[in-house]
């Protein structure tokens, strides 16, 4: 009889759940994160997996994409500076 389960990739550690739904983080999670007591942990969905991270590490990489998703299209110097034009005409004609 063969296993027919998930065999994607090897656990990196375990953890037992207690009656009060409480779990203790293993060392070398603990480590791996860069956590340690008070440190507030992120739960998030990922598909069919849950994802675990220590909150508030975003990159200011992951804080733009997030913002603008697809990247700009690439300027010339010569075409940022004529959009700097326009817009202080703009700015100037308004005001």
């Amino acid at each position: 009889m063969h296993y027919r389960g998930n065999m994607d990739a090897m656990a990196l550690a375990h953890s037992k759940l207690t009656a009060q739904g409480q779990i203790s983080v293993p060392a070398n999670v603990r480590r791996k994160l860069g956590i340690g007591p008070g440190s507030v942990l992120e739960w998030d969905e990922d598909g069919e997996k849950v994802v675990v991270r220590r909150a508030g590490r975003y990159s200011s990489e992951d804080v733009h994409r997030s913002l603008f998703p697809t990247p700009p299209k690439r300027r010339t110097p010569a075409e940022m500076k004529e959009g700097v034009r326009r817009y202080i005409k703009r700015r100037r004609a308004s005001g």
